[in-house]
């Protein structure tokens, strides 16, 4: 068997992507030669890699098994080339980043503006995710770091503090569950879902969780409206449209006429962890990267 690291970049690609003609595209090859690789791999163990079907392309028993070896060995050369780039021209490589959306969009700009700002020879793969996918993709290797909620099982990583991302329900004054909680500073989600919401746009990890609460409560999320950020949203509540789910932070930016309400669930009170598989076996940027989100 001769593989060489092309070999098992390709085959990480494909894996990861689920298609061989997308992880052609990200190993920088041909589709051909890229198919041709595939092809010298199986013909070389005498054992199919890959399942093909219509739907593209996924790894067999034999494929895994290659898989966390190629996995392991880019890392470690990876590593190599970060522990030796400290003594060139400093600290270089590029750190796969995965949180979820409080983290991206309330969170980690300032924190990474900062941090790129000190290590300009570092890059970021960032990438927003459900908080559970993000522990099973940091277990799996795929990504270095992730930022996950403390709600999801995150027993098999290790986890540091982050940040406390509590959710709230934002209201106009004048709305009519304003006027019925009256005094009350606490309630429960459930009290909500009677009324109309504004939702976040896309397929967002933050409304996934929103629309997931309500489903394990026997009811369904209704969203007048999506609306691609926080700000956007407490602008449409306070103009009385709706009411929204909202990290705490998002709604204290937000305009003066709007009530806001914390949420008596447990799931609502949550707080932000950075988690990594094992921090020693990081790359050296990588855990430049892990110091600074947890100092930060």
């Amino acid at each position: 068997m001769r593989f060489d690291l092309t070999d098992l970049r390709l085959f990480i690609h494909i894996a990861d992507s689920g298609s061989i003609t997308a992880g052609a595209q990200l190993a920088h090859l041909a589709l051909p030669s890229a198919s041709a690789r595939v092809r010298g791999m199986e013909q070389a163990l005498d054992v199919p890699l890959l399942h093909r079907g219509r739907r593209g392309a996924e790894p067999t028993e034999a494929g895994r098994t290659l898989l966390q070896h190629a996995r392991a060995i880019t890392r470690q050369v990876d590593d190599m080339h970060a522990d030796l780039a400290q003594f060139a021209t400093g600290l270089k490589g590029q750190v796969r980043l995965l949180c979820n959306t409080s983290a991206m969009t309330e969170f980690l700009p300032d924190a990474l503006a900062a941090f790129l700002k000190t290590h300009p020879q570092l890059s970021i793969n960032l990438e927003e995710r459900l908080s559970r996918d993000i522990v099973q993709a940091v277990a799996d290797g795929v990504a270095d770091i992730g930022i996950i909620s403390d709600a999801v099982e995150h027993a098999a990583l290790q986890t540091f503090p982050f940040r406390d991302d509590p959710l709230v329900l934002a209201m106009a004054r004048s709305h009519p569950l304003a006027h019925t909680l009256g005094h009350k500073r606490h309630m429960a989600f459930a009290e909500a879902l009677d009324h109309d919401f504004i939702g976040l746009a896309g397929d967002s990890a933050f409304q996934q969780q929103a629309a997931e609460q309500a489903a394990r409560l026997g009811r369904r999320l209704h969203c007048k409206i999506r609306l691609r950020s926080f700000e956007a949203m407490a602008r449409m509540v306070a103009s009385g449209a709706g009411l929204a789910l909202l990290p705490a932070t998002a709604a204290r930016r937000s305009p003066g006429q709007l009530r806001i309400v914390k949420l008596s669930d447990a799931w609502a009170d949550r707080k932000l962890l950075v988690c990594v598989r094992d921090e020693a076996a990081l790359p050296g940027y990588a855990r430049v990267l892990l110091s600074a989100l947890v100092l930060a």
